[in-house]
């Protein structure tokens, strides 16, 4: 727990991961804790300046993270988080561009999968699955395990007369298309 000196809060979206970051700010002692899903990552008790900043990694790709400690006057502050060097807003919008997710459920599991389009890799539910892909009539086919069940990410055009062809990600779960999230 945080306790009284809980200021600000964030969740970031991965591929391997949604983490939920809180950050603690004793604006009187100093003290600064940050935790990731729960577990204290920094705590710097009886810091003298009360504005800077606090870098940490997360998940096992390392994302850097820091979150930003600004005097807005007085004894006012405000707090912001930047990913891998990018505001949390900007980083969100590019990884929006990036990455396809589904939330689905696999017996009985709740399962998250995403797609790095970039670079084409595939994660359940935090690790990074072994896939085979494969060039198709209309597109392409990414296929993979989950446990006993047959997976496939197909990416196809589609083009409309107002819109720019646009590639279009379709999850099947053992033939069955998976409705995005």
């Amino acid at each position: 727990m945080l306790g009284g000196d809980a200021v600000a809060s964030w969740e970031v979206e991965l591929s391997d991961g949604v983490y939920k970051i809180q950050f603690s700010h004793g604006s009187t002692t100093g003290k600064r804790v940050v935790t990731v899903n729960g577990h204290e990552v920094i705590r710097r008790d009886w810091m003298f300046k009360l504005v800077g900043k606090e870098t940490f990694t997360l998940g096992d790709s390392k994302t850097r993270a820091t979150i930003h400690i600004e005097a807005v006057g007085g004894f006012s502050y405000q707090y912001s988080l930047d990913i891998n060097g990018k505001s949390l807003q900007t980083f969100l919008n590019q990884r929006a561009q990036t990455t396809e997710t589904w939330i689905l459920q696999v017996d009985g599991v709740d399962t998250r999968v995403v797609l790095e389009k970039d670079k084409m890799d595939v994660w359940c539910n935090g690790q990074k699955m072994e896939t085979t892909g494969e060039f198709v009539l209309n597109g392409t086919e990414t296929r993979f395990l989950l446990g006993t069940h047959e997976c496939v990410i197909t990416a196809t055009s589609s083009s409309g007369k107002k819109r720019r062809n646009v590639i279009v990600h379709h999850l099947l779960l053992d033939g069955q298309i998976v409705k995005q999230q």
